[in-house]
């Protein structure tokens, strides 16, 4: 049991520091909104991943990765999505904005965004539904113990936003300039498109 915990521990752990469209939702927030936005946008990235996680256990993610359909309906709203937060980060890049005053109607930045971000995408249901197993001990409650190894990947995520967001300060300063902002808002369209596309096409 033990050796599970700690080789489920270190797997998730490498999991979590590898960036994703969660990740630069929450940069983008920073840098949009200041640091009360990207505590919004990680708070949503939590409540997403833990829906998911509760959903794997009660068999819905598996239910979602033996639907071919459903899959691919997911998947196509979830590559709609990126994209369409990749246009809004090209339409807006090297425009500063206060956290008083933020852009209206950007999805791409608070609570919404991050949940949102996590739940259209597919991927991490499946990712659930096909890591999260392969530590379980044999014998062991399947539903229960992937409760508990997804409480374990939610807390290393919420760790790790915490280390982003207490970092937010120094980020923000510098990348407050509109030159900065803008090679950095081109960059997260690029990705946040080309996200959108892989997940689209795969």
């Amino acid at each position: 049991m033990l050796v599970s915990l700690a080789a489920f521990t270190v797997a998730a752990l490498l999991v979590v520091l590898l960036p994703g469209p969660d990740t630069l939702v929450v940069v983008r927030s920073i840098l949009r909104g200041g640091r009360r936005q990207g505590v919004l946008t990680a708070l949503g990235n939590l409540c997403g991943l833990t829906v998911w996680v509760i959903a794997a256990a009660l068999g819905l993610a598996a239910m979602l990765k033996a639907s071919e359909i459903g899959y691919d309906a997911l998947r196509v709203v979830g590559a709609a999505y990126l994209a369409w937060l990749g246009i809004q980060a090209w339409r807006s890049r090297g425009q500063v904005e206060t956290p008083a005053k933020p852009r209206a109607g950007v999805l791409g930045t608070g609570f919404r965004a991050g949940i949102l971000t996590n739940l259209i995408n597919p991927k991490v249901g499946v990712f659930f539904v096909a890591f999260l197993p392969g530590f379980i001990p044999k014998g062991d409650p399947v539903g229960w113990m992937s409760l508990l190894f997804g409480a374990i990947f939610v807390v290393l995520t919420a760790a790790y936003w915490v280390v982003l967001l207490g970092l937010a300060g120094r980020v923000a300063r510098w990348m407050s300039t509109p030159a900065v902002r803008r090679r950095i808002d081109t960059a997260t369209a690029l990705v946040f498109i080309g996200f959108g596309v892989r997940l689209a096409t795969e």
